[in-house]
């Protein structure tokens, strides 16, 4: 059996090594030959819209996926047209639109942040006006790890400042913007969940995360002080996107936790940051979960294993020594083979145990 993956990153890395266990072979495309899931999988070297790479990809392959949302949607229109492809390339337009995405939210009953769209600078002081500062503004499409968002705080200078945004945010760019009110959360969750091709839906306990510079730098897993109410709010928005996107595979949520209501920020149709911590942390990590569900297999448990914690710390920039990190009780390495460049993920570490002060000890070290 092979699996076809758009996009050759650290997600479609672990992807391959969760797979290889399930007999499972993964060939993915990417156009950077120095892709790091090719240390690990079958690799084709191309452009996304390269009809003919696109063919070799699928060629023999039981099902097509994505290891993120910025692969081109009309590479995955294509792919299922002569392939499986799952999740649904709906999935992945909706997740490249963050108006799209804020909608759809709406339109089942989920809240946000009070939200306008601009796509122009008069529209943009009109959206600002009508939300309010202090706000965010972001690109509609791409952008992540902080990259392409600007915050605006009130003042004299604000006109001043909505004109700079505009000319940062949309130079080289014609997609538009989305301002999003600031909210005022007590932390940042998320909930990753996955669903079968028999419509069966898994989550996995809520992760409470923290971000700084815009890029994920600790994930707490089960998030502490979760009542089941929470839980079950975050697994029932969960349950009913997948269901409206009749998606098939793993799909996260962040969410921010405002006095113990959720509101919903962006979703990733794909595996997620948040979850790394599954691998060592679950009895079936996100990883594992996403291949049995596109392979149409049945879902392994979502449950922590042994009962345990897990923290999971983004290596950003550089990757701690390796001597002193494995010395560490409970903690389990990972290096992608990248690079060391500035606020680049190079890899991360899991902390588990049944310790929750020891965890946060080991974890401290290891941020540094």
């Amino acid at each position: 059996m092979i699996t076809a993956v758009l996009g050759g990153g650290q997600l479609a890395r672990m992807l391959a090594l969760a797979a290889a266990p399930l007999g499972i072979r993964t060939r993915f495309l990417d156009p950077s030959p120095d892709a790091v899931a090719g240390h690990v999988a079958e690799q084709i070297t191309a452009a996304y819209d390269d009809k003919d790479a696109l063919k070799r990809l699928a060629d023999g392959a039981e099902v097509c996926t994505f290891e993120f949302e910025n692969v081109p949607v009309e590479a995955t229109e294509w792919l299922a047209a002569h392939a499986n492809v799952r999740p649904h390339p709906r999935a992945l337009e909706v997740g490249q639109d963050r108006l799209a995405e804020k909608e759809l939210f709406q339109q089942i009953g989920v809240r946000v942040a009070d939200f306008r769209a601009a796509s122009t600078c008069a529209e943009l002081h009109e959206a600002v006006d009508a939300v309010g500062a202090p706000c965010i503004i972001k690109t509609r499409r791409l952008g992540y790890d902080g990259r392409g968002q600007a915050r605006l705080q009130p003042g004299e200078t604000l006109s001043a400042d909505i004109d700079a945004a505009w000319q940062e945010l949309t130079e080289g760019y014609d997609h538009g913007l989305i301002v999003e009110g600031m909210v005022p959360f007590d932390r940042e969750l998320s909930v990753i969940a996955v669903r079968s091709t028999r419509g069966e839906v898994a989550c996995y306990p809520l992760v409470e995360n923290e971000h700084s510079d815009g890029i994920l730098r600790r994930s707490r897993a089960p998030a502490p002080n979760l009542t089941d109410d929470v839980q079950a709010n975050a697994n029932d928005f969960a349950a009913t996107l997948l269901q409206e996107l009749d998606y098939v595979g793993v799909l996260t949520v962040e969410l921010f936790d405002v006095g113990g209501h959720l509101l919903a920020n962006e979703m990733a149709p794909r595996v997620h940051n948040s979850g790394h911590w599954t691998i060592e942390g679950s009895e079936c990590s996100q990883f594992e979960n996403h291949i049995r569900a596109v392979h149409g297999l049945p879902l392994g448990s979502t449950a922590m294993r042994w009962g345990h914690s897990a923290t999971m710390i983004n290596l950003i920039g550089e990757m701690p020594n390796r001597e002193r990190a494995l010395s560490m009780p409970g903690v389990h390495l990972h290096d992608y083979g990248k690079a060391p460049r500035k606020n680049r993920k190079l890899g991360h570490a899991t902390v588990v145990g049944a310790d929750q002060a020891a965890i946060d000890e080991s974890a401290a070290r290891l941020l540094g």
